[in-house]
């Protein structure tokens, strides 16, 4: 069990219509337009599928999807609006599923739900592990909202919605992040409810990108491709899985000459 918080069954019923802004088409066709590109005829496999937000529609889109799901009440959600879509239950960082795959991903900063950095590494092995040659990992991640904190202060209003507001508080030093929402309830009550992460800046996935053997291929704004700066608020990435043979090592005694593999 890695240190990702399961969400019970009181969050997994709420998820849906809590989230309901990341349901809508302006959002989920373009998730699913990208990534059933890079998964073409390919199978795909979602590390935290949850309640199936994405899995669903790319799988509708004849895309052969398979999930991981931490939290049985989540599963158990996506599995009454779709049976048919396989979700293995395990954490992101250790379980395998069998086969090998054109593309993993991992949506809605879920990878920082994982919260140390060794788990982070791990989870980003796990996606190398299984795909294919040439197959891509994708993770859509927010950019730590740091600047927008004076000194002395460590909370960001981070949305401040009609009946939704959230505060994120961060440590610097660990690079741990709570997020505070409070919710305006129908009969006027407030219901509070917090989530640990730890969030990881940019260069940073792509350092645990590296030591996974994969390579960096593409780094956007959002699901649209727009240009990712120093400005943007949130990141789509991709990296890719080299495909190549590894050299066959010398004979030990026989010396190869440089630029070549002994056969």
């Amino acid at each position: 069990m890695t240190s990702s918080e399961v969400w019970d069954e009181d969050t997994a019923t709420r998820y849906d219509a809590s989230s309901a802004e990341m349901f809508t088409p302006d959002v989920i066709e373009p998730t699913v337009d990208f990534l059933a590109g890079l998964a073409g005829s390919g199978p795909a496999l979602e590390f935290a599928i949850g309640t199936g937000r994405v899995g669903i529609p790319l799988a509708g889109r004849g895309v052969a999807v398979t999930g991981i799901e931490l939290s049985e009440p989540m599963a158990a959600q996506l599995r009454q609006k779709d049976p048919g879509l396989p979700v293995v239950m395990g954490d992101m960082a250790t379980t395998r599923v069998p086969g090998e795959y054109e593309l993993v991903y991992l949506v809605f900063n879920t990878i920082s739900n994982l919260r140390t950095q060794a788990e982070q590494v791990e989870c980003f092995r796990n996606a190398a592990r299984h795909l294919k040659p040439g197959g891509r990992f994708v993770i859509e991640l927010w950019v730590p909202a740091i600047r927008r904190m004076p000194p002395g202060q460590s909370a960001v209003p981070m949305t401040l919605g009609d009946g939704h507001l959230v505060f994120d508080t961060y440590d610097l030093a660990t690079q741990a992040c709570a997020s505070h929402h409070y919710f305006t309830e129908p009969d006027g009550t407030t219901r509070y409810s917090a989530g640990n992460f730890r969030y990881i800046w940019p260069a940073e996935c792509d350092l645990m990108a590296q030591l996974a053997g994969l390579e960096f291929e593409a780094r956007y704004a959002g699901w649209h491709r727009t240009p990712f700066t120093a400005d943007s608020e949130s990141h789509v990435s991709v990296w890719r899985k080299p495909n190549v043979q590894a050299l066959v090592p010398p004979v030990a005694g026989i010396a190869a000459s440089p630029g070549s593999s002994v056969q």
